[in-house]
């Protein structure tokens, strides 16, 4: 096999993997003239993926081979990640990073193979890695709608899994044997389960074995021995198996089919030997941990087959990364930090004197801009990793995937994960990349008391991670079952239900910015302090109140959700809202003041400009015993129809309006691109403002259950008809925006 062209592995992954294959003679070539043997070409096989290629090696394996992986990404949550700062070796569940194979020649040259390579402290923690990885695949095994193991037992494996070499070298091998020399070998091979975990699992349940003991050797007493002998070689233990699973099965009677109470021998028949894709080479070895884990993203990421939130969202940024470390436009050490395979301090950014906060930070933001970037070249690849539309025609829910990945990544930094929905906070103007000040952590929590932009910087791309991190918020469940809280004094408290927007908006509001400064200095400092609870903060002055734990409640206390409501814009000083003359749009004394049938409260954004017209979707809604009656200040034939078709077209003899202001002559080009990026600002913002209306109504409706319901059933349907022929238009002007845009 190693003499095959394009095979690159070590010799110890080989001879590892060598007893599992069964009939090896029918996958090799005749001996050429020098006596060599290579894979036959029906054997080889090559994969394409964004993170480079990979060549693969289709055998017929003994059905216990394959080793689980602790790196399978639907299990990733379960482990500390070495990209928190705060990580102590040996304290917490981690895992070791996973690195490229590499040897020495007698040249000094370093050669890099296709196969990884990790460290464990000892014997010990090999065995609970692989025994962690086992128990948290059989918790998301749980959601499968059929039971994997007897389905195996009665149909075989039906799809092969894919294994990759890796090699687990111990840090520590301080058992000895009676002669003083070691009792265990001080390094193992096995071949990881890049594809079929769960599989590999299931069926070495069958057989009574587990990953560890394939990896690390099997008690001798199922071989069938007798004492407390671990046998680790695989070409000794494997025979002596296969040989005790044939008695077993010449033992037991034909009719013993039994899928879940039969003899191991007759379960384990149908998955005796089973299909196998065994890496074998690539043309790129050093980034082989990220093509083995490309191949399988897309299985199970699209749809999302076993995955929860946080790790479905953790898989799809780490398939951008490696897609960006292909195309070379970020360096294989920073995507290691960043998809949390390394510390943190590995960054180029990172310098000695940063705290525990900064460097969470630091990588943070470094996150941020890579799932929002600028760059023409990111974002085309970001779209391409992400399947997404067009950057014009950009969903707020495909913003909302790539806010859910940034998040879930940012989480790997802290003690726990979080939901990533706690991300979900920036509109569609994030299609365009953000950019942030570049400025350091400490400058900007120090000049924030002041510096407006320094402040909107920490309350918009820190403060909800930092706030969960400590459990203080969390994201919008739907309902309020769950969400109470236990008081000061004890008492079962049931919190205010609201969103993240409305806890970030809350910290906003102009009366709480020197409690909402404090309190992001504290939370930074508790961090900083080894993550203890973060102290609450004085609502006037934002100082510390030590000893004095931060609670949700408190934080519900000190920043309400009313004061997190969208701030309603004032309309005109006189309290009228702006009647636009369609024909005279543009000119100066285009806006005349005009009864607002609206209360104060509800009133839509003033214009300070010269205005555009209103759009019909603006329009005040009319009483649906009359039609809505027209202002005396417009010229009749001017006056804006309210339910123009859903098409959007004029009526017989009308012209579209605006197109043209007196005195002036047609409108250019650039003032038309203008005026419809301020009708889009305008609409996006009364939309906003009619949602904020809408839930303050539904919480009216909530304290008062025995009043009837603020909104009349006629009032109700209108409402509803004019919303309706409202998105009919607006979903056709993305495609019109495309019609007159410059090409990609």
């Amino acid at each position: 096999m190693l003499a095959t062209e394009g095979a690159n592995l070590p010799r110890g992954a080989l001879e590892n993997i060598a007893p599992f294959i069964v009939d090896p003679e029918d996958s090799l070539t005749e001996p050429d003239d020098q006596g060599l043997r290579r894979l036959r070409s029906g054997v080889v096989r090559r994969i394409r993926t964004d993170a480079g290629d990979m060549m693969v090696a289709v055998v017929r394996m003994h059905g216990v081979g394959g080793v689980q992986w602790g790196h399978n990404e639907r299990i990733s949550s379960i482990w500390r990640s070495v990209a928190d700062p705060t990580v102590r070796r040996g304290a917490e569940k981690t895992l070791a990073p996973v690195r490229p194979w590499t040897e020495t020649g007698e040249d000094g040259h370093e050669t890099c193979f296709a196969a990884l390579r990790s460290t464990v402290a000892d014997r010990q923690a090999l065995m609970m890695n692989a025994e962690d990885a086992a128990d948290a695949l059989k918790r998301r095994d749980r959601v499968r709608p059929y039971d994997l193991e007897e389905d195996l037992v009665l149909n075989g494996q039906q799809e092969p899994g894919m294994y990759v070499p890796q090699q687990v070298v111990l840090e520590q091998n301080e058992e000895e044997g009676p002669e003083g020399k070691p009792l265990y070998p001080d390094a193992y091979w096995g071949w990881m389960a890049v594809r079929g975990n769960n599989r590999t699992q299931k069926r070495q349940s069958i057989f009574r074995l587990t990953s560890g003991e394939v990896l690390a050797g099997v008690p001798a007493r199922k071989l069938g021995r007798e004492g407390d002998e671990v046998v680790c070689d695989p070409r000794v233990w494997l025979t002596e198996f296969s040989a005790l699973l044939n008695k077993e099965y010449a033992e037991t009677a034909d009719d013993d089919l039994d899928p879940t109470s039969g003899s191991r021998a007759r379960r384990a028949a149908a998955v005796a030997v089973v299909d196998a894709h065994l890496v074998i080479g690539t043309p790129t070895p050093q980034r082989l941990y990220r093509i083995v884990q490309m191949n399988n993203r897309r299985d199970h990421v699209h749809p999302p087959l076993e995955f929860d939130a946080v790790d479905r969202s953790r898989a799809l940024g780490r398939s951008v990364l490696g897609m960006y470390v292909a195309q070379r436009v970020i360096d294989e050490r920073t995507a290691e930090v960043l998809a949390g395979l390394a510390p943190i301090r590995e960054l180029p950014e990172a310098s000695a004197d940063m705290t525990v906060s900064e460097l969470r930070d630091l990588r943070s933001m470094r996150l941020l801009q890579e799932f929002f970037p600028v760059e023409p070249r990111k974002r085309h690849l970001l779209r391409r990793a992400l399947s997404e539309n067009p950057p014009s025609q950009l969903s707020a829910e495909e913003i909302k995937q790539r806010a859910r990945t940034w998040s879930a990544l940012t989480s790997e930094s802290y003690p726990a994960p979080w939901n990533p929905r706690l991300g979900e906070v920036f509109s569609t103007r994030a299609r365009e990349g953000i950019c942030l000040s570049g400025r350091r952590l400490p400058e900007l929590l120090a000049a924030a008391d002041t510096d407006d932009q320094a402040f909107d910087e920490l309350v918009s791309y820190r403060a909800a991670h930092w706030l969960a991190s400590f459990g203080i918020i969390e994201p919008d469940r739907g309902s309020l079952d769950g969400q109470e809280a236990i008081g000061d004094t004890g008492e079962r408290v049931r919190r205010s239900r609201r969103t993240v927007m409305n806890c970030l908006q809350a910290l906003r509001h102009e009366k709480n910015r020197q409690a909402a400064v404090g309190l992001l200095r504290s939370l930074a400092r508790a961090m900083d302090d080894g993550d203890r609870r973060p102290w609450r903060v004085s609502g006037s002055s934002g100082k510390e109140l030590a000893s004095r734990e931060m609670t949700p409640l408190w934080f519900d206390q000190e920043f309400p959700k009313e004061t997190g409501n969208r701030p309603r814009r004032a309309a005109a000083a006189t309290g009228r809202r702006a009647v636009v003359t369609p024909g005279t749009a543009g000119g100066p004394g285009a806006a005349v003041p005009g009864p607002d049938p609206l209360p104060a409260a509800t009133a839509l954004p003033s214009v300070s400009t010269p205005a555009p017209p209103v759009p019909a979707a603006a329009a005040p809604l009319p009483s649906p015993a009359s039609p809505a009656a027209p202002d005396p200040t417009v010229p009749a034939q001017a006056a804006p129809t309210l339910y123009a078709s859903a098409g959007g077209t004029a009526s017989p003899g009308t012209t579209r309006p605006g197109l043209t202001a007196p005195g002036t002559g047609p409108l250019t080009p650039d003032g038309l691109v203008e005026r419809m990026e301020r009708l889009l600002r305008e609409l996006h913002d009364a939309s906003g403002e009619l949602g904020d209306v809408l839930a303050d109504l539904a919480d009216l409706a909530d304290r008062s259950d025995a009043a009837p319901r603020p909104l009349a059933r006629e009032r109700a349907d209108a409402a509803v008809r004019l919303l309706n022929q409202t998105l009919s238009r607006l979903r056709k002007l993305p495609e019109r925006v495309e019609d007159v845009a410059v090409p990609e």
